[in-house]
């Protein structure tokens, strides 16, 4: 990292004395009005957003002509080619005359000056490394955020923290509609294969943020959005290959604008990879349609979406001696006692969504969003095990040789099968010094889980019986309003309220089918802020927000003796941004005190979840820097780093005892939080020499993090700092309309590390001891792509 940042150094002096750019404004045609936040580009190069005053500076490519293009939702692009001396252009842009404006994010997406901390990607960023990998690991780059792959290689199962929160914690909406799973509050992006390649924009709040649909945000929230509107016929072809048979092909086209009014939009894609990890093998199909109906006030839009997964399962890890014994890719997941393993050890799951989209504009300032939506999601993994109870199954073992057989190796099905359904809405109304957002919505679940056995070596079981049969139901409503007023041209207000109502039933586990819940909750989460605008370009921002979050599902088997109580999370935020022609810089600062949070314990349960208990109190307090610098058009060096102290104020462990038996409790006080480590930094430096070509030099250090809540030095990750290389290259031809190519090297250093893992504490001969599970991330691996657009 320290070298990157001295050699963008070097290069931002050399390059600064040879700086070109060209300035200008962009606004309406129509009323002269100036564009807030329309995009200025350069072909094939660096590009920059205008400010409030529709102004922008942007840089320019080292040898004239170039070709320069704006853009803004609502608008046709306008794109020119300047002499060589021009200094200044100004764009004046025609609106389409059509309602394209995703109304359904601006209703859950904070705005550009809302007071709350937040990062953005769009369409081109997420296509540069987009080769397959899941979406968390596309985030990677984002302050605060860190990643992490059961398979190793970023194919199958990921996951991602933000400021040390996992995915549980992070409310995941698609055009506004939640898709976090109802029971568990994850998202499993496994089930949305190459979802990426129709993602459009992507905003990342840290910290509560803006009310939003689903569930509570208690880390960050990420909203995507897939509805761009595409005005011209377009078609797509990706094809990728890497490291363990990895492949992506990925089929794209539209239909642009028909008739005035129609858009059709779809992607086909298949990935497959073997994983790092033995046997981490991945088979991932999926395909995204959009029909659209567009007109001047109004539109209606069908999306309907897929993904089919089959992954052989890593989600165990391995343990120290383990690895040290079979080496780090080794996975014990579907081991077998008389040798070899069970070739048919996966998860299996496919995930249907069905969204219509309805927006209409009123009047100009006035505009309404509802969505119905509808998943389906069914599937199940697949186990095999030894030496099983027939009296775990319910039924009696078949005579061996004149006696019952009590026990028998088996194959086993672990089934969920569930529905999840309901509607959105929200209505803005823009009154000049004063903006107001209602909206809402009421989510229902429906959810099976029932197991299966399909095979036993001794027999003594009717076809595909059930063992267990359990269902649960969950309710989800919420009601928010928020308003921004401007108290004067310098400072804006800010107030949002939100009521959530949440009925859980719950009728049993696998293990433990007589627990029973039926519990109700009513949250209340207000937020308010300000945000006082220094000049053109800086401006800072203060808030604070409470945000409330009901048990997952595997929390009211853990803590048996007690239900366990919901959380409370108290977040202050406070800014400063600055965005200047070409560069900007953003700083904050955060502090999240917890009441009741529940956290890791350190054991797992056999299906991967992890156990957590409530505590009293707990904090995270945080410094995050983010910056950006384009001295010239050839090159953009990016960094940000996060710096946190994230503590348990009181803890008690309870240790199982295999001395004496039972548990033995162990207080401790002032602990590091689990999974949260102090120091967070990333850099990108990307380099266009020539016309058509881009370099990344991408690079990410992560501090030593704790497995529990302990603070033992035994059980806690490594530091580790990874290297990455991006290559993509336009080629000049004439036969295509495009035709792209992409190389990523990943982990160029080679570096042997393991971002995730969990551990299980106890005594021993009279003192403690533990052992760790680890998942290993691939040494040095590559992916290379074609794209061919027609």
């Amino acid at each position: 990292m320290k070298h990157l940042m001295l050699f963008a150094l070097i290069c931002c002096t050399l390059a600064a004395q040879a700086q070109r750019s060209i300035s200008g404004t962009a606004s309406d045609r129509r009323t002269g009005q100036p564009l807030n936040g329309a995009t200025i580009s350069v072909l094939n190069g660096p590009s920059v957003t205008t400010n409030a005053s529709g102004k922008y500076i942007l840089p320019l490519p080292k040898h004239q002509p170039a070709i320069i293009q704006a853009s803004f939702i609502g608008y046709a692009s306008q794109r020119d080619t300047l002499r060589p001396g021009t200094a200044t252009f100004d764009f004046a842009l025609t609106e389409t005359g059509l309602f394209v404006k995703p109304v359904e994010v601006t209703s859950t997406r904070a705005g550009a000056n809302a007071p709350f901390t937040k990062s953005e990607l769009r369409r081109e960023e997420i296509a540069r490394q987009n080769l397959g990998q899941d979406l968390p690991l596309l985030l990677n780059q984002l302050p605060s955020v860190t990643t992490s792959s059961d398979a190793g290689a970023g194919i199958g199962y990921t996951s991602m923290r933000v400021r040390g929160s996992d995915i549980t914690r992070i409310n995941v909406t698609v055009n506004g509609i939640p898709v976090n799973d109802a029971e568990s509050q994850g998202t499993f992006f496994v089930n949305m294969p190459d979802f990426a390649s129709s993602v459009s924009s992507i905003q990342l709040q840290r910290g509560v943020g803006t009310s939003t649909n689903g569930a509570g945000a208690f880390g960050a929230s990420l909203n995507l959005s897939t509805n761009e509107f595409r005005e011209k016929t377009y078609g797509e072809v990706n094809a990728t290959y890497g490291s363990f048979d990895s492949w992506k092909t990925t089929v794209s086209a539209g239909s642009g604008l028909i008739n005035n009014h129609f858009t059709v939009d779809a992607r086909l894609s298949r990935i497959s990879s073997n994983g790092y990890i033995d046997r981490a093998s991945s088979d991932l199909k999926s395909f995204y349609t959009s029909f659209a109906y567009i007109a001047n006030k109004s539109s209606l839009r069908l999306n309907v979406f897929s993904g089919k997964e089959k992954t052989y399962q890593a989600w165990t890890g391995a343990t120290d001696e383990q690895i040290k014994e079979n080496g780090r890719r080794y996975n014990p997941n579907g081991k077998m006692e008389k040798g070899g393993f069970y070739d048919n050890e996966t998860d299996n799951y496919q995930q249907d969504h069905y969204q219509l989209l309805f927006n209409h504009a009123f009047r100009s300032n006035l505009q309404f969003n509802a969505a119905l939506h509808y998943t389906r999601g069914r599937g199940y993994y697949e186990n095999w095990r030894e030496d099983e109870l027939y009296t775990d199954y319910g039924v009696t073992g078949p005579d061996v040789n004149g006696t019952p057989a009590t026990e028998t190796d088996l194959v086993r099905q672990l089934w969920l099968d569930n529905h999840f359904y309901g509607g959105v809405f929200s209505i803005r109304h823009d009154l000049g010094k004063f903006n107001w957002t209602a909206g809402g919505g009421w989510n229902k679940y429906d959810g099976k889980h029932y197991g299966k056995v399909i095979w036993a070596e001794l027999g003594g079981f009717d076809k595909d019986h059930r063992w267990y049969n359990l269902d649960a139901y969950k309710t989800d409503l919420n009601a928010y309003w928020k308003g921004e007023y401007a108290v004067t041209n310098r400072l804006k207000v800010f107030a949002d309220m939100q009521y959530r109502h949440v009925g859980y039933k719950l009728n049993g586990f696998r293990k433990n089918p007589n627990i029973r819940q039926h519990k109700k909750y009513d949250f209340y989460n207000p937020k308010a802020g300000a945000t006082f605008t220094i000049n053109e370009r800086q401006y800072i921002y203060a808030s604070y927000a409470i945000g409330n979050k009901e048990p997952n599902r595997d929390d009211f088997e853990v803590v048996q003796a007690e239900a366990p109580r919901h959380e409370t999370l108290r977040n202050l935020e406070a800014g400063y941004v600055w965005r200047g022609a070409n560069s900007s810089l953003t700083a904050n600062v955060y502090y999240m005190n917890y009441r009741n949070q529940l956290v890791l314990t350190g054991r797992i349960n056999d299906v991967g979840a992890y156990a957590r208990t409530n505590i009293p109190e707990s904090y995270r307090l945080g410094l995050e820097v983010e910056g950006q610098y384009t001295p010239v058009s050839w090159f953009t060096i990016q960094a940000n780093a996060a710096l946190s102290r994230n503590r348990v104020k009181g803890f008690t462990e309870y240790l199982d005892d295999w001395d004496n038996g039972g548990q033995t409790p162990k207080r401790y006080d002032n602990t590091e939080i689990s999974f949260s480590p102090s120091f967070i930094r990333g850099a990108t430096a990307t380099f266009r020499p020539f016309k058509g070509f881009s370099a990344d030099v991408v690079e990410k250090y992560v501090s030593a993090q704790y497995l529990d809540n302990s603070g033992d030095k035994n059980r806690r990750l490594d530091a580790y700092a990874v290297t990455d290389i991006r290559l993509n290259y336009t080629v000049p031809q004439s036969f295509f309309r495009e035709l792209g190519l992409q190389f990523i090297v990943y982990n160029l250093t080679d570096k042997l590390y393991a971002p995730n893992g969990y551990t299980y504490g106890y005594l021993e001969g009279g003192s403690m001891k533990a052992t760790n599970n680890y998942f290993p991330m691939a040494g040095i691996n590559f992916m290379a792509g074609v794209k061919i657009g027609l």
